[in-house]
């Protein structure tokens, strides 16, 4: 991969070496799918999750040249449909070479619809999507896994913001991808999501398909200590001192969440200041802000008045671990307990806010900052 002017990455992966830590959690995920188990790997969005998985499959790839590592973002999908359309693009293909594998002996295994090759604009590479119809997609997706238990290959496919699945018409996609699933022995899931308390519905209740099928994994912040350290590495690369009080600052300001601290420290680099203060942290987060205010304005327009005041609230006490307390509602002139309860629900619904063991927050470290401004 070609090096990067800036380190700290705010999208996709780049590579191992721009990648921070979570050795522990990589090796956990690797032990656990070499032994067939299935993950659930949760935690808040922008914490870290699509880094964590796309490390993982480069040191899969490291070791085990036969394993084919797909990942696929299904939050634009809006149905059983999309899945299935999605799912086809992702894994046709990639289990052998078009060229090696006919179009009809790929015929032979997809009855149901037609294999539509192409090539990838991109990439250049030639690349396969499905055709077919809507009374058909539970048979084609039948195929698909088909496909993918005829191969010689392990598979392993992170399936991210798998929650979705659970706002699809179609009630049965559950029971379906559970049924197909058990029966693949050569397939392996990680199930990535960002709103925890449908990914604990999913995997946790005992009237869903997915209940107790997977090993757990909560993805916490990377600890400081290991932070500092990568930091410091990066920042030398452009003559940067960067000490350790300094950075705990920035650490402690958006709690370790990993986007953020990103943010900021790609910010710093930009500015390049020789030691790194107080005063250029400030700035660095103020142009931030700034640059982020018309987004924030607009979402807090389509609040309604109970949800925008207590969103405000929580912003401006950083963490509240009792919200019905009498005191925080004294303290903020609030409504009763059940409109704060229904505005709470459909906060947390808008991943506006979110619930730690600490209690609630913003979800949005950089909207909190505005939040508490206004």
């Amino acid at each position: 991969m070609n090096k990067l002017y800036n380190p700290f990455l705010l999208l996709g992966y780049a590579g191992h070496e721009y990648f921070c830590g979570r050795d522990t959690e990589r090796k956990e995920l690797i032990s656990a799918l070499r032994n067939g188990r299935n993950i659930t790997l949760m935690s808040p969005r922008r914490m870290g999750k699509t880094g964590l998985i796309k490390d993982t499959f480069y040191q899969i790839g490291k070791e085990n040249k036969n394993a084919v590592c797909l990942y696929m973002d299904i939050f634009a999908t809006k149905s059983l449909g999309d899945f299935v359309s999605l799912l086809g693009k992702t894994v046709i293909g990639k289990l052998d070479s078009l060229p090696q594998k006919t179009a009809s002996a790929i015929a032979n295994i997809f009855k149901s619809c037609r294999v539509v090759f192409s090539t990838d604009i991109a990439s250049g590479l030639p690349q396969a999507s499905l055709d077919f119809k809507e009374q058909d997609t539970q048979n084609t997706l039948g195929e698909i896994f088909s496909y993918i238990k005829e191969s010689d290959k392990e598979c392993i496919i992170a399936i991210d913001e798998f929650q979705q699945i659970s706002e699809y018409p179609e009630t049965e996609t559950e029971a379906l991808l559970r049924s197909y699933i058990q029966f693949c022995p050569n397939l392996h899931f990680i199930f990535s999501g960002s709103k925890q308390h449908l990914m604990d519905d999913i995997f946790s209740s005992a009237a869903r398909p997915f209940y107790r099928s997977t090993e757990k994994m909560n993805l916490k912040p990377i600890p400081m200590e290991t932070y500092f350290e990568f930091s410091c590495k990066w920042m030398k690369t452009k003559g940067i001192t960067l000490d350790k009080n300094t950075f705990e600052k920035i650490y402690n300001m958006v709690e370790g969440h990993t986007w953020y601290v990103q943010y900021i420290l790609n910010k710093l680099f930009e500015l390049a200041p020789e030691k790194v203060t107080e005063s250029d942290i400030s700035e660095c987060v103020m142009k931030i802000v700034e640059a982020e205010t018309d987004g924030y304005k607009r979402i807090y327009d389509f609040l309604t008045l109970n949800q925008a005041q207590l969103l405000v609230a929580i912003a401006k006490e950083h963490i509240v671990p009792a919200i019905n307390s009498n005191s925080f509602i004294r303290k903020y002139n609030l409504k009763g307990t059940s409109s704060i309860n229904k505005a709470l629900a459909q906060l947390i619904n808008k991943e506006l806010v979110f619930h730690t063991e600490k209690g609630y927050s913003v979800y949005d470290r950089f909207m909190e900052i505005w939040l508490k401004r206004i």
